[in-house]
């Protein structure tokens, strides 16, 4: 019998966390896929040449969830600096300059992912 590296459950926890973070695959250059017994894996950085050049594999669903939410919170901070100053303070930067109800916003939205997810913060 051949090795499983994920537990059903914890596969479909997975499935719940890929799952809410959808909108995340339309902003950003990144796919997570089922990868069967071997858990999850998020593709990054596609080029026509190369295929992906970052693979990263996730057997938990809280290890997946905080990297989405970091990948998320990352691609949504670079947008909003894009194109002005801010964009050299680096992503903490970013967020510590914004306005502290566009800050509270940004973190709710976590919870708001979570709860898609099923997963407790």
């Amino acid at each position: 019998m051949k090795k499983s590296y994920i537990t059903e459950v914890e596969k479909e926890k997975c499935r719940q966390v890929a799952d809410a973070f959808a909108e995340l695959y339309e902003l950003e250059n990144i796919l997570v896929m089922d990868a069967g017994r071997y858990g999850f894996v998020k593709l990054q950085y596609y080029t026509e040449n190369q295929g992906f050049d970052n693979v990263y594999t996730f057997t938990d669903c809280r290890s997946l969830f905080e990297d989405l939410w970091v990948e998320w919170l990352d691609t949504k901070l670079y947008l909003m600096a894009k194109g002005t100053p801010l964009l050299e303070k680096g992503y903490k930067g970013i967020f510590e300059s914004l306005p502290k109800e566009k800050k509270k916003e940004l973190m709710d939205k976590k919870a708001d992912f979570a709860k898609k997810a099923g997963i407790e913060l």
